[in-house]
């Protein structure tokens, strides 16, 4: 299984987002990055504090020129209660992402063994596209913990734009 690799087109992506509008990765152009955070879904109290300050840094990754956008594989009518019941009001929320698509983003798949989680769910990957829809820097994770230090992602940014610095692991 290949995974995507930094200095190589990102893998296709398209989602609804609960705006009722349909998001594409290459038809975004940023001005330095797009930040796609993969997601487990509504069951996960761990997504629920990452996407919470996802939601909190917002105007800082804004500032740095970085869209973001957050994505699962839960449904929509999930999808919309993650929005409610989580207060992320402000942050994209895509839904309905295929097992096919994740599994193309090299994202850990999980089936459900309690109550409340569903049949099948892709584990949480981060991903920076730079603005030629390239992946720049990938992280995937196989279970709902360890995930990057958003904090620190954006201090990392700010080293990136400033030093130029290139993305890193691209031998395959």
């Amino acid at each position: 299984m290949m995974r995507p690799t930094p200095k190589h087109k990102a893998p296709e992506l398209n989602f609804p987002l609960l705006d009722g509008s349909q998001w594409n990765l290459f038809e975004h152009k940023p001005e330095n990055f797009t930040l796609i955070v993969f997601y487990r879904g509504i069951h996960c109290p761990v997504c629920k504090k990452y996407l919470q300050e996802l939601q909190n840094l917002l105007p800082d990754f804004e500032k740095k020129g970085v869209n973001v956008i957050a994505v699962s594989m839960d449904n929509e009518q999930r999808a919309r209660l993650a929005r409610k019941d989580w207060e992320i009001k402000d942050l994209k929320l895509g839904y309905n992402l295929d097992a096919e698509t994740a599994k193309d983003w090299g994202l850990y798949m999980s089936k459900g063994i309690k109550d409340g989680e569903p049949d099948v769910f892709s584990e949480p990957g981060l991903f920076l596209i730079d603005n030629k829809s390239e992946v720049y820097y990938s992280a995937i994770n196989s279970n709902p913990w360890g995930r990057p230090y958003l904090p620190s992602f954006l201090d990392a940014i700010d080293f990136i734009l400033e030093k130029k610095y290139p993305a890193r692991g691209e031998l395959v």
